[in-house]
This record gives C-alpha cells, structure tokens and sequence, in this order.
C-alpha cells in the first residue's frame, strides 16, 4: 500500500479513558491520554465514578487533551452495551446528566467538555434510530449548543447532518482503526466473529487508508468511502497501546510532510 500521498485530512485521535470504577482498573490511560488529541470520559453510567473522572480530566488537562463527555444507558453491570427500553425525556435527561456531571468536575479544576461522544449500546441505537438521535440532539442543544457530537462515519453523512441540522449541532464524524465494517458502512457487531481486530499491522493499515484516501475495506473486500474527522481508537491493553503508539508516530509523519 502506498501511504506517500498527502493525506486527504487531518484526523484525530479520540480513545474511550476513565472507565474504571472504584476498585475495579480499566484500561491504561496514563499511557494512552499523551498519545490522543480527544478523551471520551466515561460519567458514571456504564463505568467510572468522581474520583476516576476527576483523575481522568486531571490527565487529560496535563496532555493538552480535548475532554468529550462519553454518555450512556444506565447500565454498569452490562458496561452500557445492552440496548434499554428509554423514552426520549428519559434519554434526554440521563444525557444532561452525565454532561453536567463531567463538566462540573472540569469547572472545578479550570477545563471544560468539548464534546459529547455516546457510549456503546446508547451509541448504535442513535445511528440506527433517528427518534433517538433526536433525543440525544436535544439534550446537547438544550445544554450547550456549541457542544459538537461525534457520530459514526458512514458511506453518506448527509442523513445524520440533515437531522443535526435541526438543531443546529455541529458533528464529529468518526471511523474505527481495530473495527470490522460490513459492506453497508457500519460496524460489524461484537457479538459477532471478527468484529475486532487484535493484529497491530491491521489496526495500523486500516488507520493508515482511512488517513490517506479516506477508505476503508470491508470484511468482503469492497472499497467504502468514508468522510471521517477523527479516528478511534483503544488502550485497554499493552498491545492496544504499542497499536496507538504506532499510528501516533504514522500520523505525526504523514501530517508533516
């Protein structure tokens, strides 16, 4: 693959960090927060807790890292990655909520929240169901309109912006480097096999193409455009970190040239 051309656009490193909760460790986020320009900071709702927030916004402060609050469904004992039953008010209140409770601890220690990335199951339905989507918009606009939310990258963005749009909230459009994608654009399923990948060259050759040309190859070998801002990726582990360390060092090379 030739990753010699210029790259179509910049795009940024976002990674999911403070999911610990009390005892109970997750991730590596003192590892990870200096090599990423964006933190999803889980609120308290499918992991973490004060202490781990403020620790995380306090790392993420020291890195020169943006802060994106990382909402969703209450549901600690399945890590927020089962679908709930939600009415909109229900999605629009618990959303504000755990905006408002990560942006209280960033007041406290002179940051703030940048953005509002949802989490796991909260996420795929708001890709899936506009009726959600428009719940989840709401609860942005009604506390702070100029909070961007990041969404899933599709083959055509234009539905997602088109209803964004109702709102005036400006989108983060973001892909996967350790993801499988389907032939129509979105994520294969964890539950399913190969949903993600594990090989650190594949990682780092998916975020390479998605860096250069906009591209990602589908689990059936089909080219799929995809206009991404940023690009997600994971630290849950020593490999995922040596991962991230080394499409850090290819983004630093690439946007230098």
């Amino acid at each position: 693959m030739n990753h010699s051309q210029l790259p179509i656009k910049k795009l940024l490193l976002n990674c999911d960090m403070g999911e610990s909760l009390g005892q109970w460790s997750m991730g590596m986020d003192e590892q990870v927060m200096p090599l990423v320009d964006m933190a999803n900071i889980a609120c308290g709702f499918h992991a973490s807790d004060p202490v781990t927030m403020t620790r995380t916004v306090l790392l993420a402060k020291h890195s020169k890292t943006q802060i994106g609050a990382h909402p969703s469904y209450p549901d600690l004992i399945g890590f927020g990655r089962r679908s709930m039953q939600c009415s909109p008010l229900e999605i629009i209140s618990m959303v504000q909520y755990q905006i408002g409770a990560l942006d209280g601890i960033c007041r406290a220690h002179d940051a703030r929240v940048e953005y509002v990335k949802p989490h796991g199951a909260l996420y795929n339905d708001m890709m899936r169901d506009a009726d959600i989507l428009r719940a989840v918009l709401e609860a942005i606009t009604s506390y702070d309109s100029n909070l961007p939310l990041m969404v899933l990258a599709s083959t055509d963005n234009r539905k997602t912006e088109s209803i964004a749009a109702e709102f005036g909230i400006k989108l983060l459009f973001e892909a996967y480097a350790d993801r499988a994608y389907e032939n129509n654009g979105q994520l294969r399923p964890r539950t399913q096999e190969g949903a993600v990948y594990h090989s650190e060259q594949q990682i780092l050759e998916q975020a390479l193409l998605l860096a250069t040309e906009g591209i990602v190859i589908s689990r059936n070998g089909q080219r799929l455009k995809l206009d991404a801002d940023t690009l997600c990726v994971h630290g849950d582990n020593a490999e995922a970190v040596k991962a991230v360390r080394h499409i850090r060092n290819s983004f630093n090379k690439l946007y230098r040239s």
